[in-house]
């Protein structure tokens, strides 16, 4: 059994941004030499997260407005009780989930002909790092 582990880090210039991933993952893949087993992904803040999807400019955008519909920024959350300022932000990571496993098969990730990984920030412009956590053989 082979378990490696990196970091992406990130630092975005906007508060909410959608980075595709895929190549970092796929890079990371073939320096474990893994064949078959699984990749985790996990976003390690509670105002970021990571999924899977197809990418596409105006799919992105869509799903940045219904997430802006659902977890609108605004001031009125219970949580900017504190001194903060993203309450959004922390619902916004709820909806997308922090953290996705990608199969792997024959040495690559084993993804749908659309499929891409993202890393979606909510609450961006510090550094934020992602755990890529591979396990196989």
């Amino acid at each position: 059994m082979i378990v490696k582990t990196k970091y992406l880090w990130f630092q975005t210039e906007q508060l909410r941004e959608y980075v595709r991933i895929t190549d970092d993952i796929a890079e990371f893949l073939k320096e474990t030499g893994i064949k078959e087993g699984f990749i985790l992904v996990s976003a390690m803040h509670i105002t970021s997260g990571v999924y899977v999807n197809d990418w596409e400019e105006g799919l992105i955008e869509d799903i940045d407005a219904w997430l802006e519909q659902l977890a609108p920024y605004n001031e009125h959350y219970h949580h900017h009780r504190t001194g903060e300022t993203n309450g959004d932000a922390h619902l916004k990571r709820i909806l997308v989930g922090h953290q996705v496993t990608l199969p792997v098969t024959e040495g690559k990730l084993d993804l749908g002909p659309w499929e891409q990984v993202f890393y979606a920030e909510f609450d961006g412009q510090r550094r934020k790092r992602v755990i890529l956590k591979a396990m196989g053989i």
